[in-house]
Parts: C-alpha cells; structure tokens; sequence
C-alpha cells in the first residue's frame, strides 16, 4: 500500500486552516493507527476503503528511524512526518502522550497542509464512535 515511499521530515507549517467546501476533514481519511511514544502500535481503525493494515508496518518502521535520527544526530523536537505513498498519504502528528497516524488518499498541496492543521488537534476517540470505522 505505501511500498515505495518517499520520506521526509516536514517542516511544521503555520498556513491557517483553509475551508473546504463543506467536506470534514474526518471524510479524507480512511485509516488510523495510534502508537504509543516508544513507537509501538496500540490501536488500528480501517474502513471499508482500507481493510489492508500493511501500512501500519511502514509507520512503525519511519517512527524508529526518526527516533534513531534524533538520537544519534542529538536533534530535538519531532514533531510530525508525512510519508508519500502511490495512492496514499500518511500524516503521523506527536501529541503528548502518543503518535496518532491518519490515512487519506492522496491530495493536492492546499487540501494536504489544510489536513496536517487539522490533525494536529485529532482526537482518534472520534473514530470510535463513527460507524465508518472498525477497530482492529
């Protein structure tokens, strides 16, 4: 799903968040996956857009690069990191007490910065209760 990837750290972005027509952010995403600060997995959600998890791996694989990164380049600060796929995006945001990972199809740039605004704030206990989602 997001075999060849192109990673890079992005540089947090301070656009404000622009409208979009009407359509919720919650909408472009069609996967999630909560890790704990170590980088471990705890909690999936797909839907019937992505019943394949295989992504997750990917995730987990760029959370223990950056954290060798930055402990080996003594660099402070992740903060975020979107990983490039064919077909997909994936937007991993640091919150305070975990990585919260979003899947969306990809989008242009201004649909993309607009997304990484949003998920900034996302609450995964949201998708809980939306019957789009299944926990896995």
């Amino acid at each position: 799903m997001l075999a060849n990837i192109n990673f890079r750290l992005d540089i947090p972005l301070s656009a404000p968040l622009s409208k979009d027509h009407g359509v919720s952010y919650l909408d472009y995403v069609i996967g999630a996956a909560i890790f704990d600060l170590s980088g471990l997995p705890k909690e999936y959600f797909t839907t019937s857009d992505s019943a394949n998890i295989s992504w997750v791996q990917t995730i987990f694989q760029a959370l223990g690069l950056q954290s060798l990164l930055l402990s080996s380049l003594q660099l402070e600060g992740f903060r975020h990191v979107i990983i490039h796929g064919r077909e997909y995006r994936a937007i991993v945001i640091k919150q305070k007490t975990h990585y919260t990972a979003i899947l969306v199809r990809q989008t242009n740039e201004e649909v993309l910065q607009s997304l990484f605004q949003w998920a900034q704030d996302f609450q995964p206990a949201i998708l809980k209760s939306d019957s789009r989602f299944n926990k896995i």
